[in-house]
């Protein structure tokens, strides 16, 4: 199972993945049945989590609403540590993710957008680099594991900054290595040698540990927030989350 996840994640494109992958993972889930892990997402438990990823991981992801990792921690943040779930906000999703998109489209208490350039779940095509939305439009902006894929990143991050409102915030997450600085060359083309130095074909740079300064370059406020080091180990078995994921929480800068 690990090895034909590995396959499939690499060589299919992400876009019929995701148009498609969910009615595949529903027949899965029946042998899966369990109670050993809940997703916090969608409310199911399995005997355990599918296994997910280029390098798989175990334990990873929901076979009900797709939710991974870090999908089920950002659930919960939202829960936990935002008004997200009770205040009116008018929010942008960015590249949305399959698990989210029902969900919030149901909360009442939203006026949710989502967009993408490539993505068939998204509503509006949009280019990240000129965000087709007046300034100060949104109170919530969410765009996970993007920045990695974009030739301008500060650019997409100054967008960001300018759509959200005064008060704003929102949620920047990308894969983020124990290195120093960001590697990034833009010499580097090929499929091949972007895997090999980035870490995946479409990714154009390889994020370190100034991802949260980096990105504050843009206008951006951006911090660390180690949501997942304040729950208890027993949830976070319960929740199969990641223990290392930051939450990098973003506002609106320059007011």
């Amino acid at each position: 199972m690990k090895s034909l996840i590995s396959i499939i994640i690499r060589y299919i494109p992400r876009k019929f993945l995701q148009v498609f992958s969910h009615f595949f993972l529903r027949i899965l889930a029946f042998f899966y049945r369990g109670a050993n892990v809940t997703c916090p997402v969608c409310g199911h438990s399995f005997k355990k989590f599918l296994p997910y990823g280029r390098k798989a991981r175990e334990n990873a992801l929901c076979p009900h609403c797709l939710a991974l990792e870090r999908h089920r921690l950002m659930w919960l943040f939202l829960q936990k540590e935002t008004p997200f779930f009770k205040d009116e906000l008018k929010v942008l999703h960015v590249a949305p993710e399959h698990c989210f998109i029902d969900r919030f489209e149901r909360m009442k208490n939203l006026e949710y957008i989502t967009g993408d350039l490539e993505s068939p779940l998204a509503k509006v095509k949009m280019d990240i680099h000129e965000i087709p939305f007046e300034a100060n439009s949104f109170d919530v902006v969410f765009c996970n594991h993007v920045m990695e894929h974009v030739a301008d990143d500060l650019k997409a991050c100054s967008e960001i900054n300018r759509v959200l409102k005064t008060d704003g915030w929102g949620i920047i997450q990308s894969p983020v290595y124990d290195l120093p600085q960001t590697l990034e060359d833009p010499n580097i083309t090929s499929p091949r040698e972007r895997e090999k130095h980035f870490g995946q074909r479409d990714h154009v740079r390889k994020y370190g540990r100034d991802y949260a300064e980096r990105l504050s370059r843009s206008g951006l406020t951006v911090k660390e927030n180690h949501f997942v080091k304040s729950l208890s180990k027993d949830l976070i078995e319960k929740h199969a989350l990641p223990e290392n994921e930051v939450i990098f929480f973003c506002e609106k800068g320059g007011h």
